[in-house]
């Protein structure tokens, strides 16, 4: 597993075109906006504002993590230091790299999480018990 820091993970905005007209704003994700070639997508929705999500570390993986609408926290941790990010402006999202351990809660009503992932589902790639993740590091 990378040998990773919460303080190599970061918020990136994305471009942002604002509507001249009532027509709305647009974001937009190309080719280098994130250091990785998305895999797959997902996105979690629905879920109670007392629910957590996450609970795990990848050990190759990389995650950009998008508020479309709502808010949530993602609170990061690399074995030694914590970090809680704020994710509520659907314009910026949240680049987690892999080796870090990711817990998302306090939800909103109505918030969705879309994920882009720079590889398609592996279970090998899961660390799902933090004692574990802490000794790998």
């Amino acid at each position: 597993m990378r040998d990773t820091k919460v303080t190599d993970c970061y918020i990136i905005e994305l471009k942002k075109i604002e509507g001249q007209d009532a027509r709305g704003s647009l974001s937009v994700i190309e080719k280098n906006v994130i250091p990785f070639e998305s895999k797959r997508v997902y996105y979690l929705y629905d879920v109670p504002s007392d629910a957590k999500r996450g609970g795990h570390a990848h050990k190759e993986l990389y995650q950009f993590l998008i508020p479309l609408c709502g808010s949530f926290d993602v609170v990061l941790n690399d074995g030694y230091s914590k970090k809680t990010f704020t994710l509520n402006k659907p314009n910026k999202g949240l680049l987690i790299c892999p080796g870090i351990w990711r817990e998302l809660e306090n939800f909103s009503s109505g918030a969705v999480c879309l994920v882009l992932a720079s590889e398609v589902y592996d279970e090998s790639d899961y660390i799902r018990d933090f004692m574990a993740f802490k000794k790998c590091k």
